[in-house]
């Protein structure tokens, strides 16, 4: 037996059911974690999509046949099986889902004990050479499959990290998108006084209603029309496996990434004054103006969950934000959670007293564009190219993740794919007019 080497992606395993990831790889992959961790259990949660359940029972079979125990957590969001791995003290643990990608795409998100993740450097690439190679253990002794419920605790750990009694009774559309928010949404409401309109609650992994990928201005249309015409105070959307989450506001406006990690880092050091937080290279200049001026300690890290998570561990900061919609938080393991940054952002609006649109106003005066892709062949070539120029222009040059370009009036990262031969261009400016003629500077001499 032979796994697809592509399949083992940046961060996760991850493609095309079951053309690329079928169940027979599924139940390779499940013996190679046992071998490769050395673990006794294993906590496994997967989603709503059609092949979630059938690639579950080969992982699962393949993880017994090694002699694990595999506890079977149902259908969860991936937070919640980081939460699982946290709370109970397994040593591993597996998502089955395929995030926001379409339809007919499924995959493995695999973490370790303390819910540390593994990545393609670290971790995943060893298991897929134990298989390749020929190398797995034989076995006498099979582990057992049983089930495990999580909901009423990992709903209440992440109530845990907002004050109800501060908490507002606002009403707020959620789009679920047809993903698992659906079931982890509604038992806040039961606890919370708020009002909830709820949208695309059932789990449907063939996303009737637009794709579960709420980054995309197209696939929030819905929700921004909802908040309008029910008058909500503001609305929030999730992604398939509800890791990730974006707001719009009462004006129907979406917020960005960046704006949220300002937001929850902004309620968090309120409580804990002085604490650290990271946010990836990509992140609008008003978040670490944000967290310096609430006496906390901004430190900028890479892209991605497999490096801001062991940097976060390492400097014990207290919260972590990415600019695709991912929130990280010290008390959940380091791990990310789309609810309860949803959680801190409805205590800060609460106690605020303003709507959400003024908050963010307060914060981030600033202009940019959407992540923009441009095909290069020779990316390194490139990357000098843009260095050599905007040294001699006077620019403040770092190459802490891609290149990034700093002026005091606008700033660049220009930032090669995992995957793909693209250049991704973020560009902020002061204003409208400068983001315009910088971005069309930029794309012009990456696309030369």
């Amino acid at each position: 037996m032979v796994v697809n080497p592509k399949i083992f992606k940046a961060y996760d395993i991850r493609g095309i059911y079951p053309d690329e990831l079928d169940e027979t790889q599924a139940k390779e992959i499940g013996r190679a974690l046992v071998d490769h961790l050395g673990c006794r259990e294993v906590a496994v949660g997967r989603d709503m999509r059609a092949s979630s359940d059938s690639l579950f029972k080969a992982l699962a079979d393949g993880i017994a046949g090694q002699g694990a125990s595999v506890v079977d957590l149902g259908m969860v969001s991936t937070d919640g099986l980081y939460f699982a791995v946290g709370k109970y003290g397994y040593q591993a643990g597996v998502m089955i889902t395929a995030s926001h990608n379409p339809k007919e795409y499924n995959g493995l998100k695999i973490c370790q004990k303390d819910a540390v993740p593994l990545s393609g450097d670290d971790g995943l690439s060893q298991m897929r050479d134990l298989v390749n190679q020929g190398k797995l253990k034989s076995v006498s002794v099979k582990g057992e499959i049983f089930p495990r419920d999580i909901g009423r605790d990992y709903i209440e750990h992440c109530l845990s990290f907002i004050d109800r009694a501060r908490i507002k009774p606002f009403k707020i559309a959620v789009d679920a998108g047809n993903g698992m928010a659906g079931l982890t949404v509604p038992p806040l409401f039961e606890r919370l006084p708020g009002e909830l309109v709820p949208m695309y609650f059932q789990p449907d992994g063939n996303f009737p209603n637009h794709p579960a990928s709420p980054i995309e201005p197209e696939n929030i249309a819905d929700l921004q029309t909802r908040v309008l015409s029910d008058k909500c105070d503001f609305g929030a959307a999730f992604d398939g496996d509800a890791d990730r989450m974006f707001l719009v506001d009462e004006k129907g406006q979406t917020l960005g990434g960046s704006d949220i990690t300002a937001l929850v880092a902004k309620m968090l050091l309120k409580k804990k004054p002085g604490s650290t937080v990271l946010y990836n290279a990509i992140c609008s200049r008003c978040v670490p103006e944000t967290v310096e001026k609430m006496g906390g300690k901004a430190i900028r890290s890479r892209v991605g969950h497999a490096l801001i998570k062991p940097l976060m561990r390492k400097e014990n900061a207290i919260f972590g934000g990415e600019h695709s919609g991912h929130f990280y938080f010290r008390d959940f393991w380091f791990a990310d959670s789309g609810l309860i940054a949803f959680l801190v952002c409805w205590q800060l609006i609460s106690e605020e007293s303003k709507p959400l649109s003024q908050l963010v106003a307060e914060i981030d005066p600033y202009y940019r564009i959407s992540e923009t892709n441009s095909r290069v062949e020779d990316i390194p070539a490139k990357l000098d190219e843009l260095e050599g120029i905007y040294s001699n222009k006077g620019a403040a040059l770092d190459r802490l993740d891609g290149l990034t370009i700093s002026y005091r009036d606008w700033w660049a990262n220009i930032r090669p794919s995992n995957t793909e031969p693209l250049l991704r261009l973020n560009v902020e400016a002061n204003s409208q007019v400068l983001l315009d003629d910088k971005s069309s500077e930029l794309l012009k001499i990456i696309r030369s």
